[in-house]
């Protein structure tokens, strides 16, 4: 029995069967800031045969159990509690130790590897808009959609609908994707050099953990916490 479609989108497919995540990340088939595309659309971005992708994708799901918690089954207050429980606690302890780490290995290695300067650049310029977005979904919008949850009605928001704040959100997601994008190039994939010593290579492995985190958060946001959020504003209005 075919699941899945080459005309659904990847946030789609992602969303209803979290775990099939590791696949897309190992192709790099985009299902967070790229979450809207069709599985078609996305695979053909990155030269592969949607048709032969859809086949690992249900040979994946036959033989690997469901994840305990899916963010689809959780109401908006959970999840939005989960997002910052989960990601945002990560970012407010990594970056700052990240951006250590990259000033680092730049300073101590930039003149054999001039890419590093770039790496540190791109890095410290996503940390610093990272805090300001934290921010604005701490303080705004996650509390305005958690009052739109318990509220009978559409509560009036200073912003007008909530559309508004989470299309700047995910512009912002956009350019975090890009800049990461960037990072995985200027890094060959996150590969350390034969001479690369244990700093640089600790560097490399977080970087790949943060990439990871941020195409999970991004997704939970972008494919299933704002659409339900709008849908839900659109139900009660």
């Amino acid at each position: 029995m075919t699941t899945f479609q080459i005309n659904d989108t990847v946030g789609a497919i992602v969303r209803d069967r979290p775990s099939l995540s590791r696949l897309f990340e190992q192709a790099q088939v985009d299902y967070c800031c790229g979450g809207k595309k069709t599985l078609a659309e996305a695979c053909a971005q990155r030269g592969i045969d949607p048709q032969a992708f859809l086949v690992q994708l249900e040979a994946y799901r036959e033989t690997t159990p469901a994840p305990e918690t899916n963010p689809s089954d959780l109401s908006l207050t959970e999840l939005t509690n989960h997002v910052e429980q989960i990601h945002h606690a990560y970012l407010h302890t990594e970056l700052p130790r990240l951006g250590k780490l990259v000033t680092k290995v730049a300073t101590v290695h930039g003149e054999k590897e001039p890419r590093l300067r770039q790496i540190q650049d791109i890095f410290l310029a996503i940390a610093a808009e990272l805090t300001l977005h934290l921010m604005k979904e701490e303080q705004v919008l996650f509390p305005m959609i958690r009052q739109l949850e318990t509220s009978d009605t559409v509560p009036v928001f200073h912003c007008g609908r909530l559309a508004h704040p989470i299309q700047q959100m995910e512009l912002e997601h956009q350019e975090t994707g890009a800049a990461l994008a960037q990072l995985r190039q200027l890094t060959d994939h996150f590969t350390s050099p034969d001479w690369a010593c244990n700093t640089y290579r600790a560097m490399l492995d977080a970087l790949q953990t943060f990439e990871q985190d941020m195409h999970q958060h991004i997704h939970k946001e972008n494919n299933v916490l704002f659409p339900r959020a709008i849908a839900l504003e659109q139900a009660k209005a």
